[in-house]
């Protein structure tokens, strides 16, 4: 199976963090990025990897996260039709959450 990188997710995630704030006092906060980078993926663009793993971590969510067609517990959880996508995904968050606090 191969795994593709959830822009959406990315983008909306991204966002809704910076919420007010410029896209260059954001750039700074995370360090290595750009703001027009910054402005390109949360157009949907896809990232580089070095720019993803430092939004991944501003943003305080595994990398993992983002990624569709893997087989782990978000696969498992968006698979049961009786969950709402709202509850899989704060599930998914609370379950990266736990795993990055160690």
């Amino acid at each position: 199976m191969s795994t593709v990188l959830d822009t959406s997710k990315l983008a909306d995630m991204l966002k809704s963090k910076r919420g007010n704030k410029g896209l260059r006092a954001v750039a700074a906060e995370i360090g290595s990025v750009s703001a027009p980078t910054l402005s390109r993926i949360e157009q949907g663009k896809v990232p580089d990897v070095d720019t993803f793993v430092s939004i991944c971590k501003w943003l305080k969510v595994s990398t993992e996260f983002f990624i569709i067609g893997q087989s782990n517990s978000e696969s498992h959880l968006r698979a049961d039709k009786e969950l709402n996508k709202d509850t899989v995904d704060m599930l998914v968050k609370m379950i990266d959450m736990a795993y990055n606090s160690k």
